[in-house]
């Protein structure tokens, strides 16, 4: 397996415009509205800031590598040891419609432990932007990533974390 080149892609089409699709994943009041729960602030490039699921008592630092608006966002983060990058592109299909795509790449371990966190990245992910979808275009909150893992039914410690 060449390892360097694993990648986990989840992608959607949004009916809003790129401005707003964008601005729902750097601004944190509306991101909460369909993933985290808590965010120190926005993402700007160069900057650091932490996002905390509640629901699971999980916390993680984030890295802005580079963001261009309404273009592309680049972020590293993760546990100490295995951090990856996660980059969205966000693209223009008309006025009123963006495709996103998220990428999140550099996982490590064996490759079997590196195919299962790809899988879930990708899984994760596309929860991400069916909330943002649902959230965007209908102002539903879906509550998907906290019922993703429900009390009583979540998976081990060390594998809370999902993207």
């Amino acid at each position: 397996m060449n390892r360097g080149n694993l990648r986990a892609k989840g992608e959607m089409l949004i009916r809003r415009p790129i401005s707003e699709v964008y601005e729902a994943f750097v601004n944190p009041e509306i991101t909460t509205k369909f993933w985290f729960t808590k965010s120190s602030g926005r993402l700007e490039e160069g900057k650091w800031v932490e996002w905390t699921w509640d629901m699971y008592d999980v916390s993680v630092r984030v890295r802005v590598k580079e963001a261009e608006t309404n273009r592309r966002i680049l972020i590293e983060w993760g546990n100490p040891g295995e951090l990856t990058e996660v980059e969205w592109t966000f693209t223009p299909v008309t006025d009123d419609t963006t495709f996103v795509s998220i990428t999140n790449f550099g996982f490590q371990g064996s490759d079997d432990e590196i195919v299962t966190k790809a899988l879930d990245s990708m899984g994760g992910f596309m929860i991400v932007l069916a909330g943002a979808k649902a959230w965007l275009e209908h102002n539903i909150k879906l509550n998907l990533v906290a019922d993703r893992f429900p009390e009583g039914l979540r998976r081990h410690e060390t594998e809370k974390i999902k993207r």
